[in-house]
């Protein structure tokens, strides 16, 4: 096992006495050695299982010589797009392109190109025509097989296809990736590798596959929309590993892409051992010069506890990626974890997350999951709790106890997600209690999402009255507590099923409560989710029954500034949509108005001037119990001051 840092150069090779490596990793990313990081897992997973493997990260795509620092690996490259999506990472959802990377030295952008995974492929195959190319990564992921993409606006084929690579790794990779390796090393052609779980292949005959679905043809998907949905959802339906099938999609001139079921979840002992292994927990030394890579900022001092989600959003890809059985590690990995942290030189303290894609699942939604699988045709949570859910929050508030004391811990905080249904499933209520008073500093970000159930329903989330439940509960224990806290709602506009009706009725909540959000996510329609699959084909895949679709850039930004509304830059956004949706009884002076008859005056007679800026902010309503909202502090200034003032009003 090697210490320090995998090789990046020739130089490194020599010095840990490699003369030619096993494998070559290409990644889309700066090298962190952190376990946030894929590459990092995979890197180290084959370094543990006795492979040499070197780095190349970022390599210059216009340069052939960029992938030959290394050499020719022994038994083939490792390609990835980085921890996002290239595309996702490179543009915004008005397909702007952004002005920085979090993933790059001193978060410059244009270090990758488009479409990463694929042009690092064909830049391989120009110079190694034989050796074996693996992909894998989010980007490789989740277009697997035929899919949309947004940015092209058509249905793309296979990345395999594309990329031209031998072999596709899906979803996180350690079983498949040994499994790989050691056939390679026993001399297995790398056509022949078909077996193994958690892979994408191509193929030119389909009779040696046993027991498998073959969907829509890429021709039918590419061409009819309602072929798309009953495709994509039959993908959805094979995610499980104990009941997918193999699945098979056919291509030109009787080329198949092959979908082996998904790997099994690892065990809680595979789990340790992965996190346990010899990771330097930063990025590599030579990005010292450009300040750092400014993504390890926010998981240098945070630990993994589970992967998987139940959850069930339809605008999240999770289920796809990691699927619905959670998979944790054991309190004495984390804490071992922890302690390696307070012994570090830079630790102050504080623990910043402790969890996964949602913190508070430790344990899958039932014994079931761990022997049948998840079911295919219902939800975990979703539209409500199922009768055969685990909601205990238990063995988690063990584990934050014995964090909190920890020698050197001040405090123990939770960034990642949390499902406020499931803490509400939960018939304790010991867990909300101590989130309250150790586990948030001022404030609790939740995501509710929206407000309007037909959206909601969309969403894959609770009906509004959940939310509203969980805020009445949020408040009374934190005023049991003496604590003066706020939750901060993260919101979506445009998202399928969302009309100008549905974006006033949210508007309308924002202003009852008297949040107002300082920062509006758009509906992103990333590659294989089911929201993306409604945006692309105006269907619901579940039901195939029609659903509204926001596409127009201009409606999409008046459901964006009736998110907020009190801007004066928005005013006329605002009146338009409101005239637009027929609810022009909101313009005016009166107390349940949005806006004012005209520009610079606001509902309640004051007047906009210099000094003013937003001085359309309403008046708060009556406190009704409901009202304990703080908007989203990611920007700074007048604005903050003002929520400020609001909420002393309130108190």
């Amino acid at each position: 096992m090697t210490g320090g840092f995998l090789p990046v150069s020739r130089e490194d090779m020599n010095k840990q006495g490699i003369g030619r490596l096993d494998f070559v990793y290409i990644s889309g990313d700066a090298y962190v050695d952190h376990p946030s990081f894929g590459h990092a897992i995979i890197t180290r997973i084959l370094d543990d299982a006795g492979y040499s493997v070197g780095i190349i990260a970022q390599p210059d795509w216009k340069k052939e010589t960029s992938i030959t620092v290394l050499g020719e690996p022994r038994y083939g490259f490792l390609v990835s797009g980085g921890n996002m999506d290239s595309m996702v990472n490179h543009y915004t959802v008005a397909k702007k392109k952004r002005s920085m990377d979090n993933y790059s030295p001193g978060g410059v952008a244009g270090l990758r190109p488009d479409y990463a995974t694929v042009v690092y492929c064909n830049l391989i195959r120009r110079v190694y025509k034989n050796t074996p190319v693996i992909i894998g990564g989010i980007e490789a992921s989740l277009r697997r097989m035929g899919h949309y993409d947004y940015w092209s606006d058509k249905v793309k084929r296979s990345i395999l296809l594309d990329s031209g690579a031998d072999l596709l790794m899906y979803g996180m990779g350690e079983h498949a990736m040994v499994e790989i390796a050691q056939a390679l090393e026993a001399g297995i052609p790398v056509e022949e590798i078909t077996y193994v779980r958690g892979t994408v292949y191509r193929t030119r005959s389909t009779e040696h596959i046993y027991d498998a679905v073959t969907l829509s043809s890429f021709q039918e998907i590419s061409s009819d929309k309602k072929a798309y949905a009953k495709s994509f959802y039959t993908q959805y339906q094979h995610t499980d590993p104990f009941t997918a099938k193999p699945l098979i999609e056919e291509y030109d001139h009787k080329v198949y892409v092959v979908q082996n079921p998904p790997a099994m979840p690892l065990t809680q002992e595979e789990m340790d051992h992965v996190y346990s292994l010899p990771y330097m927990g930063t990025c590599h030394p030579s990005y010292e010069k450009q300040g750092g890579v400014p993504a390890i900022s926010e998981v240098r001092f945070s630990i993994t506890s589970a992967r998987g989600c139940f959850g069930g959003c339809s605008f999240c890809a999770l289920t796809f990626h990691q699927g619905r059985i959670i998979q944790s590690r054991s309190h004495d990995s984390i804490l071992e974890e922890a302690k390696k942290l307070t012994a570090r030189e830079d630790f102050k303290g504080y623990i910043h997350d402790v969890g996964g894609p949602t913190a508070d699942f430790r344990a899958p939604a039932c014994q079931k999951q761990l022997k049948s699988g998840v079911c295919t045709h219902r939800q975990c949570l979703f539209p409500a709790p199922c009768p055969s859910l685990e909601a205990d929050h238990g063995d988690y508030l063990s584990l934050l106890r014995k964090l909190r004391a920890l020698p050197g811990v001040k405090k123990v905080f939770i960034r990642s997600g949390l499902r406020f249904d499931y803490i509400l499933a939960d018939k304790k209520t010991d867990f909300l209690e101590e989130l309250c008073r150790y586990h948030i500093s001022g404030q609790l970000k939740v995501a509710p999402e929206h407000v309007s159930d037909r959206v909601l329903e969309k969403m894959g989330k609770p009906p509004h009255r959940v939310f509203e439940q969980f805020s009445r509960e949020y408040e009374k224990t934190n005023r049991r507590l003496g604590r003066k806290q706020y939750l901060v709602p993260y919101l979506m506009s445009s998202h399928p099923g969302s009309t100008l009706e549905d974006a006033v009725e949210l508007a309308l909540y924002l202003k009852k409560t008297g949040h107002m959000p300082e920062q509006v996510q758009d509906f992103y329609p990333t590659p294989s989710t089911l929201s993306t699959c409604m945006y692309y084909t105006g269907l619901d895949p579940r039901t195939m029954e029609p659903v509204y679709v926001p596409k127009d850039p201009h409606e999409k930004a008046m459901q964006r500034a009736l998110m907020q509304y009190s801007r004066p830059e928005n005013y006329r956004l605002v009146r338009e949509a409101l005239v637009k949706a027929g609810r022009e009884d909101l313009i005016g002076m009166g107390e349940d108005c949005l806006i004012g008859p005209r520009p610079g005056i606001c509902p309640g007679g004051r007047k906009s001037g210099p000094g003013r800026e937003r001085s359309s902010v309403p008046k708060p309503a009556p406190r009704d119990g409901n009202q304990h909202f703080r908007g989203d502090e990611r920007k700074r200034g007048s604005r903050k001051k003002t929520i400020r003032n609001i909420h002393k009003r309130k108190a």
